[in-house]
C-alpha cells in the first residue's frame, strides 16, 4: 500500500465505492467489517451475504459466543489485502460480498429467536445471495437450515465438529446447541444419508444415519482421502457447510464453549477445506467461537479463516455452475 492511498482508503466498510476488490487500509484503524467489505442491506448486487448472529443461550458450559461475530471480523482485518492463498483465484476481487450486519432480535425472547433468525435468512435468501454466517452458539443453524430447505428442499449437511449434535430430543421448542441436527434430522430438512460430520470424538449411540468421519480417522488417512470421502458422500446435492470451531483441537482454537482433546489441526482443516471444492455448496456458518476463553485471539483467526474458505468454496461454487 502506498502511503498516499492511506489519505483515503478509509472506513471502507462504509466508503467503498464497489462491492468488489482487495482493501487497502491500515488494518489496526478504519471501521470494522468481515474483510473490509462494505455493509449494506442492499443485496440487488450481491453474491454472497456476511452476517452475523451474536447468540449464545445454550452453550454447555463456557458462555461468550454471542461476542464471537465480532471477534471475528476484527481477525478477518488480516485478510483483507490479500487474495487467499492456494486457491488460485481472488474471491474478494471476483464476488461481489457484503457484510450484511447482525440479526438484531429480543435477547429476552428466547422463544421467538428461532423464527427471527430463519426470516432473517429467508430474506438472504430470497435475493439468491448465498450467507455465511458468524455465530454464536451452534443452535443457529437449525433455524438456518429451515431456510435453505425452503429454497432447496432437503440439504446435506457437511458438519466439521467434536460433536454430533444429535441427542435425543423430541421437544422442538427447546433452544439446545447439542439436539438441533437431530431435530434437523427429524423434520426432514437435512437428508442423513448424504450428509457427513467430520472430526467427531465425543460418542453418541445413534448417528441417525449420518456419515461419521471421525477425528481417529482424519489422523490416521490424512485430509486429502477424508476430502474426498466427503465428495462422495455428498455427491452434487445441495450443500450447507456448518463449522463449530470446536471440530479443531482446543490447542488451535481454546476459545469454545466446548472444546474436546484429539481434534483436527488447523493445517488438517485447512486442507480439508481447499481439496472439497467443487462441491455444491449453498452456504454455510461458523460457530462457538468464544473470545473471553482465548486472550491470543487464535480461535478468532481460526473462525475468519474458516469464513474466507467457505467464501471460496461458494466462489468456486458460482465459477463452475455460472
Amino acid at each position: 500500500m502506498a502511503l498516499n492511498d492511506a489519505k483515503t482508503q478509509v472506513d471502507q466498510a462504509f466508503t467503498r465505492k464497489d462491492l468488489t476488490g482487495l482493501s487497502f487500509e491500515n488494518t489496526f484503524g478504519g471501521a470494522l467489517s468481515f474483510a473490509r467489505r462494505r455493509y449494506s442491506k442492499d443485496l440487488s448486487a450481491a453474491d454472497i451475504a456476511v452476517t452475523g448472529v451474536p447468540f449464545d443461550q445454550a452453550v454447555t458450559n463456557r458462555p461468550g459466543t454471542r461476542l464471537g461475530p465480532r471477534a471475528i471480523r476484527e481477525a478477518s482485518e488480516l485478510q483483507s489485502p490479500d487474495a487467499p492463498y492456494g486457491w488460485g483465484y481472488d474471491p474478494l476481487s471476483e464476488l461481489a460480498i457484503v457484510d450484511y450486519g447482525d440479526l438484531a432480535f429480543d435477547y429476552a425472547n428466547v422463544a421467538a429467536f428461532p423464527d427471527v433468525l430463519r426470516d432473517h435468512m429467508r430474506g438472504i435468501l430470497a435475493t439468491d445471495t448465498a450467507s455465511v454466517t458468524l455465530g454464536g452458539d451452534h443452535y443457529i443453524s437449525f433455524p438456518i437450515l429451515k431456510a435453505y430447505a425452503e429454497k432447496y428442499g432437503p440439504i446435506s449437511l457437511l458438519q466439521f465438529d467434536a460433536h454430533t449434535d444429535t441427542w435425543p430430543d423430541d421437544d422442538f421448542t427447546r433452544v439446545d446447541h447439542g439436539t438441533m441436527f437431530y431435530k434437523a434430522v427429524k423434520s426432514g430438512i437435512v437428508d442423513p444419508a448424504t450428509s457427513v460430520q467430520v472430526g467427531i470424538r465425543t460418542t453418541n449411540e445413534d448417528s441417525l444415519g449420518v456419515n461419521i468421519i471421525d477425528a481417529a480417522t482424519v489422523h490416521e488417512i490424512g485430509p486429502v482421502e477424508t476430502a474426498a470421502r466427503i465428495k462422495k458422500i455428498l455427491g452434487d446435492r445441495p450443500c450447507y457447510l456448518s463449522f463449530d470451531i470446536d471440530g479443531l483441537d482446543p490447542a488451535y482454537a481454546p476459545g469454545t464453549g466446548t472444546p474436546v482433546w484429539g481434534g483436527l489441526t488447523s493445517a488438517q482443516a485447512a486442507r480439508i477445506l481447499r481439496e472439497i471444492a467443487g462441491i455444491n455448496i449453498k452456504g454455510g456458518d461458523v460457530v462457538e467461537v468464544s473470545p473471553p476463553f482465548d486472550t491470543t485471539g487464535a480461535t478468532a483467526i481460526a473462525g475468519a479463516h474458516v469464513a474466507m474458505e467457505i467464501i471460496c468454496l461458494l466462489g468456486w461454487n458460482m465459477r463452475e455452475n455460472g
